[in-house]
């Protein structure tokens, strides 16, 4: 049996995805794509070097943030996770990670953290572990924290029907994108895959009742591509049968 070379710091199964990070999931998926052997371990933001997660030991070396952990692999490693795809398609999927990581991602963690009855049900049991007389503080705290970031990003200062036509937008281009194609660019999927299964699986999941899920479950392709994805690499994971709403 081989032994993992890698160490994949993530978060525990969530919110009825098998990890609640969409940065997470790309980089295991594209672990995966690559074939290399990992593990992965449980891990928090304030424990990772950056204050953020993924981040991967691959013998001694410590790489942070999913975009420079895949140039870190394809350069160690000898690998092209692109490998097919011509000059403009590489642009293309560029241009297509920055606009599910940039912007549909924001909009996504909007109606996940800022959303009152999504927050409760979902990111503030990750104050759970802490002691029981500080943990209200912590989540009102953690709460503020994204809704500085979102504010940050500028899209947390628009109203909650203008974050969903944002969001809408994107994921209608990105279902245009994907046509009748299996995968973002053919019939197997390149890197950029791993990059919108990880938001769209997060925005698909029936946990969390949310506009982006209602616009996202009127494109049957952009459901059965999440689909696809997980059946591929995480067979294991009880993903329910998302079914597609009438457009």
């Amino acid at each position: 049996m081989t032994t993992p070379q890698i160490t994949l710091y993530g978060c525990a199964p969530a919110f009825g995805l098998p990890d609640p990070s969409p940065f997470v999931t790309k980089t295991e998926v594209q672990l995966q794509m690559a074939g290399l052997p990992y593990r992965k371990l449980f891990a928090i933001p304030p424990e990772a070097p950056k204050g953020k997660l993924p981040y991967i030991d691959d013998q001694g070396e410590v790489v942070c943030d999913s975009s420079f952990i895949r140039a870190h692999l394809e350069r160690k490693h000898a690998l092209d996770l692109d490998a097919g795809l011509d000059a403009r398609q590489r642009a293309e999927a560029w241009a297509i990670e920055r606009l599910v990581e940039d912007h549909l991602y924001w909009a996504m963690v909007w109606f996940r953290w800022i959303d009152a009855a999504n927050f409760a049900k979902g990111p503030a049991h990750f104050a759970d572990r802490a002691p029981e007389a500080i943990r209200e503080r912590l989540r009102e705290d953690m709460q503020a924290a994204k809704q500085n970031e979102l504010h940050a990003h500028g899209l947390g200062r628009h109203a909650r029907e203008q974050i969903a036509e944002l969001g809408t937008r994107s994921i209608d281009t990105l279902a245009a994108l994907l046509g009748d194609r299996a995968y973002l660019f053919g019939e197997r999927p390149h890197a950029v895959d791993a990059t919108a299964f990880g938001v769209l699986a997060a925005i698909l999941t029936p946990f969390f009742n949310t506009p982006l899920r209602t616009a996202a479950e009127r494109h049957p392709n952009l459901v059965d591509y999440v689909a696809r994805m997980m059946r591929l690499y995480y067979p294991a994971h009880a993903w329910p049968q998302v079914q597609a709403a009438a457009a």
